[in-house]
């Protein structure tokens, strides 16, 4: 069976937010809720692509063979989470321009920090490039980034959470588990490989 490459994963990534936004922009009368609706449909679209990026390779560490498809894949899904969001960092561009002021505090310097880290994460992902850098720096470099954007989807997902009703608990807290589960796997991970060196698994990843 052929595997899909990897500008494959891109496509179908972005593809993927955008289908998710026209039916919105359809099925939604009010403007401002049409935006506020597609931001957090197209978050949480990328948050996915990104977790089983920068978790494959944990998972198949503790779990074994069973994940390693996913670990392998880690650059994929990593390229595909830059690709899918696009389409969100599209939509915060159109919010800021019809909010009438070029930085408004609704944006905090918080997550123009993590889309930093995003895309030069992703530009390290040409080999050529991050085989210029010294090993312990990219795999610095990869860490405080991963764990850093790990926390601004935190910081999105932990809104609000005294508040009730089945849309709040569809929309926030699966991916809030999620988002902390991730870096407990990551540690975990890092664990056993230290105390089993065998339990290396294969990383292919370049944003993961």
């Amino acid at each position: 069976m052929r595997r899909p490459k990897t500008t494959e994963w891109m496509g179908v990534a972005f593809v993927g937010a955008l289908a998710l936004v026209i039916p919105i922009i359809h099925l939604v009368a009010d403007p401002k809720e049409q935006l506020s609706l597609a931001l957090r449909v197209t978050a949480r679209w990328s948050f996915l692509w990104f977790w089983l990026a920068s978790t494959g390779s944990a998972l198949a560490t503790l779990f074994g063979p069973t994940f390693k498809g996913l670990a392998q894949r880690g650059r994929d899904f990593g390229l595909a989470f830059a690709s899918a969001h696009l389409v969100h960092l599209g939509l915060v561009a159109w919010m800021l321009y019809r909010s009438g002021t070029p930085f408004p505090q609704s944006v905090p310097l918080l997550f123009g920090i993590g889309v930093v880290w995003v895309y030069l994460l992703a530009l390290l992902s040409v080999r050529s490039l991050s085989a210029m850098l010294a090993p312990k720096i990219w795999r610095t470099l990869r860490i405080v980034g991963i764990e850093y954007i790990t926390f601004a989807f935190l910081v999105d997902f932990a809104k609000n959470p005294s508040e009730r009703g089945l849309g709040h608990l569809v929309a926030y807290w699966p991916f809030l588990i999620l988002t902390i589960a991730a870096p407990l796997l990551r540690l975990a991970a890092a664990a056993k490989r230290l105390s089993h060196p065998r339990a290396l698994t294969p990383d292919n990843s370049r944003l993961a």
